[in-house]
């Protein structure tokens, strides 16, 4: 009898632990809100180019009407709202706000261009954990153009065009979402040089990148 009520309270708190996890990795994906959002989501939708709730979250119906305004508009057409954006919209978004989701995006592409979205966010989210971190630059700028740092600044890669995916990967990363839990590193295995890089720990794997800490 006790080992079969030990065996239900076993299945029950594996039960929970898996919702959690299941649950919180899902929460992770889910937009998050961003100051400048629901003052975005007004203005279109007093232009006629947005039918949802003025929620403050970038969601899909948001990037829609984000584009078509773009694109109305004689914008280059990412979904993402840059100073251009901001200004042609009669919202005040400041120069360094701009510029750096103008990096982000650039190295977002640079790096990750051919990986899944979620990756892309993922090297996004790498830099501003860098930048929060005590150890690496505080700055967006300072972390891409760190010494080193990234390939793509190194082989000129980071001076391509950023598009559509990155851009909007990177106002996810600006946004909140963190998919790597905290992570500093990122690397690809099969062309990695260093052998340090593989003793840092594993966290989660995306498309050809691991993420570690």
């Amino acid at each position: 009898m006790k080992k079969i009520f030990g065996s239900i309270i076993c299945m029950c708190i594996m039960t929970v632990t898996f919702f959690a996890c299941f649950f919180g990795i899902k929460k992770m994906e889910v937009k998050s809100y961003d100051t400048h959002m629901y003052e975005i989501q007004s203005r279109l939708k007093d232009l006629g180019y947005y039918n949802g709730a003025i929620n403050g979250v970038y969601d899909d119906a948001t990037v829609v009407a984000i584009k078509k305004f773009q694109e109305d508009n004689g914008i280059y057409v990412s979904g993402a709202v840059g100073g251009v954006t901001a200004n042609a919209l009669g919202i005040n978004m400041s120069e360094q706000e701009s510029y750096d989701l103008y990096l982000l995006a650039k190295c977002i592409h640079a790096e990750a261009r051919g990986e899944p979205y979620i990756g892309k966010v993922a090297v996004g989210a790498v830099i501003l954990n860098r930048v929060a971190s005590p150890d690496f630059p505080n700055s967006i700028y300072g972390v891409i153009y760190q010494p080193w740092a990234f390939t793509a600044v190194h082989d000129g890669q980071i001076d391509l065009d950023p598009d559509a995916p990155s851009y909007q990967a990177a106002t996810d990363a600006l946004n909140g979402w963190d998919p790597t839990y905290g992570c500093l590193y990122y690397y690809n295995p099969s062309t990695a040089s260093s052998s340090w890089i593989f003793n840092r720990q594993t966290v989660v794997t995306y498309g050809d990148h691991i993420f570690a800490i």
